[in-house]
């Protein structure tokens, strides 16, 4: 009997998880790959590795070695570095790929968004208000925000961050979505927050807070995505399972 073929998930979202599930009801050997940055994490469906492969050349070896027969990245939108590497090492080894990215959350009738390129530009670009800046952009990405000393500062990361940050109205909230409506309109009611800053990250599992900032007519700072990656792309797992089968000639159900 011939083995199971090998799939490889580069995960770190909510379509990782999902994506490990569906291929593995459907029979293949999934493996998804975590980059470790984040400390508590739910296991996956299949295996699970943690940790950086060493840039495109390792992943490559890695697949070589593995002998992958399809690589899903389902990685952050915002992990751009992630998702060159997976595009240079499949196309080194001829291993079919295919992006899962989930659609970009769009402005709303009512919204008061004002878009950045990056991170550093949305840190200058928060108003001043009266209640504070929530800052919901991750942990590694905050430190533009220190040299705001005119607004008062929520953030909200998944873990606390590794360095010092040097804020005298800083306070840190560790959570992990997905974010019920209801919670984020009490929370906005009780810290009496007065603007938001976020990524362009789409899906349900944060958006609550964007709801909830429309609601009061909150000006929204809203990081744009970088360029979207090239190669074979799906909107969902479901239509990356039917990309597989078309590509590889696997089941798809």
């Amino acid at each position: 009997m011939a083995a199971c073929p090998r799939v490889l998930v580069l995960g770190g979202s909510s379509e990782g998880f999902a994506a490990a599930e569906r291929f593995s009801k459907l029979g293949y050997d999934v493996t998804t790959s975590f980059a470790g940055r984040t400390g508590a994490r739910r296991q996956p469906v299949g295996h699970a590795r943690v940790g950086g492969f060493g840039g495109a050349e390792g992943l490559a070896a890695y697949l070589k070695a593995e002998r992958v027969a399809l690589v899903i990245d389902a990685t952050h939108p915002f992990a751009a570095r992630m998702k060159a590497n997976a595009a240079a090492a499949c196309g080194t080894t001829g291993t079919p790929l295919i992006h899962v990215e989930r659609p970009a959350w769009r402005p709303q009738p009512g919204d008061d968004w004002r878009t950045a390129p990056d991170v550093t530009a949305a840190a200058a670009l928060a108003p001043a208000t009266d209640g504070p800046c929530f800052v919901t952009v991750g942990r590694q990405e905050i430190a533009p925000f220190a040299a705001r000393r005119d607004l008062t500062l929520l953030l909200r990361v998944i873990d606390p961050p590794d360095a010092p940050f040097d804020h005298p109205a800083a306070t840190f909230l560790c959570d992990r979505g997905p974010f019920a409506l209801e919670a984020e309109r009490q929370l906005f009611a009780t810290r009496g927050i007065g603007s938001v800053v976020s990524k362009n990250s789409g899906g349900p599992a944060a958006e609550a807070k964007l709801v909830v900032a429309r609601e009061l007519g909150l000006p929204v700072v809203m990081v744009e995505r970088p360029p979207r990656p090239e190669g074979v792309t799906a909107e969902s797992v479901e239509e990356a399972a039917r990309l597989a089968r078309e590509m590889l000639g696997l089941r798809s159900d």
